[in-house]
């Protein structure tokens, strides 16, 4: 007897799945062909080293072939683009993070996908966490930062880019401590850094893992981390919110989607390694390394309903903020 149709055999359990990818079109097996992990920022980064974690969990728990392509740009938006418009069958993700997701909806006048409507949400991955730090010269304690700051109007403050994290940050302290500072931008972190290391400005939000060596080093002066609670790899730091700004909290949050009208069960498998990923028990170290924090499990659905929240709240904190990009 001649098959018409072919069973997927896959996911956890290894039972058989039916996987129709086009109304109209015969059912196949997923994955069938090579399957592209899309990370918007360049290699070597945190996004760059999550996707290439979860895109090796593809690879060995389906028996895939899986590429990882940096495609940065435009606050993400390059990237996002592209999966945004590819074929919905599930061999073209993105690692997308609270900027794809969250930021861009707001901070762009003319957005060239829509972060609601065009992905289908598959599993939240990790946190990334910020810290507070100030040239070495300036004061030792949160409240002494912000008594020196008041005492100093217009303060200059650098960050990774209009409308990045470490912008809205740094706007967030801003409000949160009743304090006037400028904003100077410049072109990714580590450069905005590097200022602040050789004093050209004063201080800055920035993301923790490249901070780390230079606060080890007393190159800079760390006054809190933005999580809720210490994070693992720095258990010494103090968060922001026990230091004297309760209820302060930035946590950028990363995350793998896929177009809109992906077959739910393709999405159902991707989310099911992906949580096998973060059980393993390896995975921990991994994070702690890199200086990234657990979020809580996510299911497709949950995913997808944090991500309109997002959108909600990070909308007030850009307009508040000021920031707009064409």
């Amino acid at each position: 007897m001649r098959l018409t149709r072919r069973k997927a055999i896959i996911g956890a359990g290894g039972g058989l799945l039916w996987l129709p990818l086009r109304a109209g079109r015969a059912e196949t097996a997923y994955p069938n062909h090579l399957v592209k992990m899309i990370v918007p920022y360049p290699a070597g980064g945190t996004t760059d080293y999550l996707g290439r974690l979860v895109a090796e969990q593809i690879k060995t728990g389906l028996n895939a072939t899986v590429i990882v392509e940096n495609k940065p740009g435009a606050a993400t938006s390059l990237g996002a683009e592209q999966v945004a418009r590819a074929e919905p069958d599930g061999h073209t993700l993105l690692m997308a993070t609270s900027t794809t997701l969250a930021i861009n909806k707001t901070l762009y006048r003319k957005l060239a996908y829509d972060p609601v409507k065009d992905f289908a949400p598959i599993a939240l991955v990790a946190g990334v966490p910020f810290a507070l730090i100030v040239n070495p010269a300036l004061p030792a304690t949160l409240a002494e930062f912000v008594a020196y700051a008041k005492s100093k109007p217009g303060l200059a403050y650098g960050s990774a880019g209009n409308g990045s994290p470490q912008h809205l940050g740094a706007e967030m302290l801003k409000s949160a401590a009743g304090i006037d500072v400028r904003h100077v931008p410049y072109r990714g972190s580590i450069p905005a850094m590097l200022d602040v290391i050789a004093g050209h400005i004063p201080f800055m939000v920035v993301d923790l893992q490249p901070a780390l060596p230079q606060i080890r080093d007393g190159k800079v002066r760390v006054l809190g981390v933005t999580t809720p609670n210490r994070v693992a790899v720095a258990p010494d730091i103090p968060t922001l919110a026990e230091s004297g700004l309760p209820g302060f909290e930035l946590v950028a949050w990363q995350g793998v989607v896929a177009p809109v009208g992906t077959p739910r069960p393709i999405v159902d498998v991707l989310a099911g390694q992906i949580g096998k990923l973060l059980a393993d028990p390896a995975t921990p170290e991994r994070f702690k390394t890199a200086a990234l924090e657990p979020l809580p499990p996510s299911t497709p659905d949950s995913f997808a309903a944090y991500i309109k929240a997002e959108v909600d709240r990070w909308a007030a904190i850009v307009r508040n903020s000021g920031a707009e990009l064409e």
